[in-house]
């Protein structure tokens, strides 16, 4: 379905402009000359998008469309206006609005961009809605949020692999949702309402691990004071996780091996084998394969583990879906602390989308939260990314992006080209003392264009 907006201006050919800029498009464009056809229109459709004039004859735009955003609070909403009308259009920005633009509109590529950012803006909230009605609808309320081709490739083997019943190896980076992962797998299977239990073998000592996983006899140990099953014992019918493997000593991976080969254990101070029947995914941060040549994994144990494996993608190679993991834990941390933190500003979405995200998922969930927390109900600006460290100022600056980044030391085009304005205006001004007549008539520029260029080189450093 095409996304569908609403341009409301009294000017028709502003009207006419934006009815050549769509046509051939695939947007659905509604028209409107004033604010009670706009009103009109707004209540009869859903629209993706409002390009709304500040000024119209019967009403203020603005207001308008604090109206509108009242009535439906994540529409998606562009305001126009005149260069000397940008200061009300920056506050209305800090309050909520996507964006503003100024006219004349100078700029047609600029203006596309920034179109395009609030409709791609629009589907992420509108996925997350979706989202969260399937979750109420799921018992187990688990889903992996990402529409990327990474994402829909492991959501497709996943799918395939669940109802097996065969062990499982993911790897992945650290913070990359191995464990959900796990989760959603059981979920799908047959074992759905049967335990689903998770060890992290990185964390224990080997003692300790080796106690949880066979349980003990009372006396067994100093320390034994009753019996306890084990992690073994009380996934029977169920699945068992059992997360960082390849930290698993070699005495207990010798262990393992013989609980898969013999499909018993027996309990520490005991000599009673005991059956368990359960299913096994295993997760590491490492090359499996990698440990077995170094000699720190077993090759017959990795033979066992890796019957089907998984690869769980780190996030700077799903970048299309670092807006909606965004959104989707603004909403969650939101409704967790009582709070409405948010939206994202634009600036701050880009940044969002550049940041290598290093601990990936984890990282941007623990960001949000951070955020949230902190946050008074305001919008999130690139300068309250700066508090988790993710507002970088040049891309040199960040560490190394991975596939779907950017090279070293270069920006995107729209920015690299925002970025040169900024310091041509700014050293342009300070070269004729602030004179806009004289800094129009050297650079060539109109003096309205150059208005409109000074506003928002200082919009931008305020931000």
């Amino acid at each position: 379905m095409k996304p569908k907006i609403l341009v409301v201006d009294d000017d028709k050919y502003t009207i006419k402009f934006f009815e050549g800029l769509f046509r051939g498009k695939p947007v659905e464009a509604d028209y409107a000359l004033d604010a009670e056809r706009a009103r009109r229109q707004f209540r009869q459709a859903d629209y993706n998008l409002v390009l709304m004039d500040q000024r119209l004859p019967d009403g203020n735009g603005l207001e308008l469309l604090r109206e509108m955003r009242r009535e439906r609070p994540q529409q998606l909403a562009i305001l126009m206006t005149g260069f000397a009308d940008t200061r009300d259009a920056v506050r209305a920005v800090r309050d909520g609005l996507f964006d503003y633009l100024t006219k004349p509109f100078e700029n047609l590529e600029e203006l596309e961009t920034v179109i395009e950012r609030a409709l791609e803006l629009d589907r992420a909230y509108r996925e997350i809605g979706s989202l969260r009605e399937s979750l109420s609808r799921q018992k187990e309320g688990l889903v992996l949020i990402g529409s990327s081709p990474a994402i829909e490739k492991l959501l497709q083997q996943i799918r395939q692999v669940a109802p097996l019943d065969t062990t499982i190896l993911l790897e992945g980076e650290s913070g990359t949702g191995k464990e959900l992962v796990a989760r959603v797998i059981h979920a799908l299977s047959a074992r759905s309402g049967s335990p689903f239990l998770e060890v992290n073998c990185g964390a224990l000592p080997e003692q300790l691990l080796e106690s949880s996983l066979f349980g003990y006899e009372k006396g067994a140990f100093t320390g034994a004071m009753r019996t306890k099953a084990g992690y073994f014992e009380e996934a029977d019918g169920g699945t068992l996780m059992l997360d960082e493997v390849a930290d698993m000593s070699p005495k207990l991976q010798s262990s393992l091996l013989t609980v898969l080969q013999e499909h018993s254990f027996t309990r520490l101070g005991s000599t009673k084998s005991r059956l368990s029947d359960f299913r096994l995914i295993c997760a590491t941060n490492r090359q499996l394969a990698g440990e077995v040549a170094e000699g720190r994994f077993r090759e017959d144990l990795f033979y066992r583990v890796n019957v089907v494996a998984l690869r769980i993608p780190p996030l700077r190679e799903r970048r299309e879906d670092i807006i909606p993991l965004a959104l989707h834990f603004l909403q969650h941390f939101n409704d967790k602390f009582g709070k409405a933190a948010g939206p994202f500003s634009p600036e701050a979405m880009r940044d969002l989308e550049r940041f290598s995200w290093p601990g990936n998922v984890r990282q941007l969930k623990h960001c949000v939260e951070r955020l949230v927390a902190l946050g008074q109900g305001e919008p999130i600006t690139t300068m309250g990314l700066e508090q988790c460290g993710v507002a970088g100022v040049e891309a040199g600056d960040r560490p190394g992006l991975g596939s779907g980044g950017e090279p070293d030391g270069l920006l995107p085009f729209q920015q690299a080209r925002q970025a040169f304005e900024r310091d041509y205006v700014g050293r342009l001004l300070e070269a004729t003392g602030g004179n806009v007549s004289e800094a129009a008539r050297i650079s060539g520029i109109s003096r309205q264009n150059l208005h409109v260029r000074i506003n928002r080189s200082r919009t931008v450093s305020e931000k």
